[in-house]
């Protein structure tokens, strides 16, 4: 049953007179954009920045490319990622919603296109989140699987087994999530803790325990593993690794009318997130690649399939040692997919609520009791619990599922980062609205930068870089890792994608443009 909003608001008295609160606010500034607030808004400062954080974990390091590769892929990726984060931020200070990408393409494209770019655009992040939910879940089952290689090489590891370990995580994920109220924010700031707590000790023993390599040997070794004719193009392959670090940055923003105060907390949450995550996963490569050995992992990377595996064993000599730091690695990539589970529903229900989706009407609902869009995070874990069967018939599919997540998630933030260079060069975004009841930053509507821009030429310089790395990443997640790659050993993201986007035209000619009109004003 879907939830109605009542007369009373949070605070209001007995008579349904409400004193002014930050609630109030958010909700008014929610209606402004055309929505009812359904959702409890139990996210502060904190939890969101623990949620942020979690969703682009990054300090367990990228190996990919050598030690130099890794190093400077990092370094590219981050910088590319607090340009497109300070565009997100702007977006979202102007528009914070659950819909995120695709009521920004909406708000900001011509009249003429804003119904199917708009619809391209949620499209391309439903494929993008529902991708990286399973992917996570995958890569966590993975890990898991490659542990108990570690502690016992005699362990023969099933497919089906990690199919399984897939389905328990995202089962513990679907009860963290369906409990609602503070349990999710709660975790979150645990988690936020642990993250920085389990970066030390593990920094620290590898630092203190392993033989340091020279900074000749970690600067300015470069690889060539995949046999790409130059060492440059060998980098902008691998450096999609660092790029999916920091993927899933638009998290935070299909939280947004869980959050009080929005318009001003998401950004403070995603400048602070790639800023914590930057620095720790800088201090994790560096520490990792001074600790390794000169084939990165050796045959242990090689067993497990994970090259920190192997780092770890080389620098501590210790079994149990390398177990622990694992273990942490483990447990944080777990977390994430609890907090990967509500932003992907969040982003689903948000698209459903505007008929962006085949049976929209039952996964727009909210329940009542819990104020949860219980139906969508329901459809979400059953989306991947069904791709997870992929990993029986074929390990290497679902890495493939991992690039189409960046993919997916990518091309959605090149739409709305086009779109708003295109917008504030033409001089169409104002400072400020005609009235405070003024329907504002909806399709039709006038444009209103929020408290968080960048102004005049730095603006445009910031978001057209932006738009150079994002099409950057974009362009090489859909290539293979090898120059000459088999049949299983293809990237087919961009199959995926292309695939995805035909099937969603189909349903688009035939039935979305009767019904899907962008986001819905539904005040």
């Amino acid at each position: 049953m879907a939830y109605e909003l009542e007369s009373k608001t949070p605070g209001s008295n007995h008579d349904g007179v409400a004193p002014i609160s930050d609630y109030d606010r958010d909700d008014a500034n929610l209606q402004r954009m055309g929505k009812k607030p359904v959702l409890k808004r139990n996210f502060n400062v904190l939890s969101i920045l623990g949620f942020s954080c979690t969703m682009l974990g990054t300090w367990e390091g990228v190996l990919g490319g050598g030690s130099g590769g890794a190093i400077y892929s990092f370094i590219f990726a981050w910088v590319g990622t607090i340009l497109m984060f300070i565009v997100f931020a702007e977006l979202a200070s102007m528009a914070p919603t659950s819909g995120g990408q695709y009521h920004w393409a909406a708000m900001l494209a011509p009249v003429k296109y804003q119904k199917v770019l708009s619809f391209v655009t949620g499209w391309l992040a439903v494929i993008g989140w529902q991708a990286a939910l399973a992917a996570s879940s995958f890569m966590t089952g993975q890990m898991i699987q490659s542990l108990a290689i570690l502690g016992n090489q005699l362990y023969n590891a099933q497919p089906w087994q990690g199919t399984l370990i897939i389905w328990a995580t995202l089962s513990l994920s679907l009860i963290v999530n369906l409990i609602g109220g503070k349990l999710l924010p709660r975790i979150e700031v645990v988690v936020l803790v642990l993250h920085i707590l389990g970066f030390f000790a593990i920094m620290i023993t590898l630092v203190y325990m392993a033989e340091p390599n020279t900074a000749k040997e970690v600067f300015t070794t470069f690889q060539n593993g995949g046999g790409f004719s130059t060492q440059a193009l060998s980098w902008f392959v691998g450096m999609t690794g660092s790029a999916f670090g920091f993927a899933g940055g638009d998290g935070v923003v299909h939280m947004a009318e869980e959050i009080a105060k929005p318009e001003r907390v998401i950004p403070r949450a995603l400048m602070l997130s790639v800023a914590i995550n930057g620095c720790l996963g800088f201090g994790m490569i560096v520490a990792m690649l001074f600790s390794a050995g000169p084939d990165l992992g050796g045959q242990l990377g090689e067993i497990t399939g994970y090259n920190f595996m192997g780092i770890f064993m080389e620098a501590t000599n210790s079994l149990s040692g390398t177990i622990a730091m694992c273990s942490i690695v483990i447990i944080f990539y777990g977390c994430a997919v609890m907090g990967l589970l509500a932003a992907a529903s969040r982003q689903l229900w948000s698209f459903s609520r505007d008929r962006g989706v085949p049976g929209w009407r039952w996964w727009k609902q909210v329940s009542t009791s819990r104020l949860l869009p219980v139906n969508a995070i329901v459809l979400s874990v059953t989306i991947s619990t069904l791709l997870g069967l992929i990993k029986i018939g074929s390990t290497l599919a679902m890495y493939d599922v991992v690039s189409l997540a960046v993919s997916g998630i990518y091309l959605s933030y090149l739409v709305v980062a086009i779109l708003l260079l295109i917008r504030r060069v033409q001089g169409y975004i104002y400072h400020t609205s005609d009235s405070e009841d003024e329907l504002v930053n909806v399709p039709g509507a006038k444009l209103v930068w929020g408290p968080f821009h960048c102004p005049g030429v730095l603006g445009i310089v910031v978001n057209a870089l932006a738009v150079v790395y994002i099409t950057i990443v974009v362009f090489f997640s859909f290539w293979p890792s090898l120059m000459s790659p088999t049949v299983e050993e293809m990237n087919w993201a961009i199959l995926g994608v292309g695939a995805t986007m035909f099937l969603t035209m189909v349903y688009f000619v035939f039935r979305a443009r009767h019904i899907y009109t962008g986001p819905v004003v539904e005040l």
